[in-house]
């Protein structure tokens, strides 16, 4: 069967989405802080992906995470497994509390997402580049199968250094895995600075997969759930091809310590853990009741 979304969204479900990316935002905030330490800011600007996608586009059950005629999301960017795990656990997959043991000894919650450990993950991902070709695997998998899944897969502007991600963009356009939708976490920033400085994309990432035979949609504000929302639909509706979506990210997004220098990691004090944690409960409950 193949996927559906409706073109626009009620003011409701715009405002539960709204407020679910702030829930997400400041469970990744304590799930962070449960270690002290972690992957701050590729987790917090991907919040409003994660609401969009869990929260009203994918069919998903988290009553049972294996069901056959699921859709797939693969966090590429592995490092970002606190939003993914904050998600998840709103989504109901487990106890969002559980994910509070991020990184320790016997967790089911690595730094990097597994799907061997963690309901609901799909795919294990940490090396960067690995997550997109595994994604595109399972999507000419279920194109040959001829069923409807459709596979998500998120990767970020700094891992797409990799030649791998753009070896499996090159199989993917080449296969027509028009069941394959590419968000690409466009945040400016990777763990060792810009990435116009690290290692430049010439004409930009989304000029590279439409060179490779993409569908490109360059999202403005990547952290909008409206515009995120509409992409997704487009690629829905596009056929033959896969989809690559440019989400024009803030990286660390409502982290008060990382979000004003692009914090990759970080290691705040407690009182800065505390002022972020406060400012993100207020944001939400001023979203609420907006």
């Amino acid at each position: 069967m193949e996927r559906s979304m409706t073109a626009e969204l009620t003011k409701e479900k715009l405002h539960d989405l709204r407020v679910f990316a702030e829930e997400i935002r400041l469970e990744t905030l304590k799930i962070i802080r449960s270690r002290g330490f972690g992957h701050v800011g590729g987790s917090m600007s991907l919040a409003d992906l994660m609401a969009v996608l869990y929260g009203e586009v994918m069919h998903i059950d988290p009553s049972n995470p294996r069901m056959k005629d699921r859709d797939w999301f693969v966090l590429s960017k592995g490092h970002g497994g606190p939003v993914m795990y904050a998600t998840l656990g709103l989504k109901g997959y487990y106890p969002v509390s559980d994910a509070y043991q991020l990184n320790r000894p016997g967790t089911r919650f690595p730094s990097h997402t597994d799907r061997s450990l963690t309901p609901g993950v799909e795919l294990t991902t940490g090396s960067l580049g690995q997550g997109i070709s595994e994604a595109v695997g399972a999507a000419l998998g279920f194109k040959t199968q001829g069923t409807g899944n459709h596979v998500y897969v998120c990767i970020g502007d700094g891992e797409s250094d990799e030649g791998e991600v753009w070896e499996a963009a090159q199989f993917a356009a080449h296969y027509k895995l028009d069941n394959l939708t590419c968000f690409v976490d466009n945040n400016r920033y990777q763990l060792d600075g810009p990435v116009s400085e690290v290692m430049s994309h010439g004409k930009g990432i989304g000029a590279k997969f439409d060179a490779e035979g993409w569908h490109v949609i360059d999202v403005r504000d990547g952290n909008d759930v409206a515009q995120i929302y509409a992409a997704a639909a487009e690629a829905l509706e596009t056929k033959g091809v896969p989809t690559c979506v440019i989400l024009n990210t803030i990286k660390g997004k409502g982290a008060t310590f990382a979000e004003p220098v692009s914090a990759h990691s970080s290691q705040p004090t407690e009182e800065e853990w505390a002022e972020a944690v406060a400012a993100e409960e207020a944001r939400l409950a001023a979203v609420r009741k907006a």
